[in-house]
């Protein structure tokens, strides 16, 4: 469990998660995760901006390498 929390607590950070505190019918405090309001569609977005910027990226360095070779 010691990597666990650390991690759970990153991915609040970055937004991936939503962390609340409630109560417990036995009156305990426990704290509950949700995923993000954006779910899984946020993250299929977030995917494809990447491979965008990623292809960008690529395009610039094949360029970049042509050049060097002319």
């Amino acid at each position: 469990m010691g990597p666990f929390y650390p991690a759970l607590h990153k991915l609040e950070q970055e937004g991936w998660i939503k962390a609340e505190w409630k109560v417990t019918e036995n009156g305990r405090p426990c704290q509950v995760l949700f995923a993000h309001t954006t779910g899984p569609s946020g993250v299929a977005a977030r995917n494809r901006k990447l491979g965008t910027l990623a292809g960008a990226i690529s395009q610039v360095v094949r360029l970049s390498e042509g050049l060097n070779h002319a």
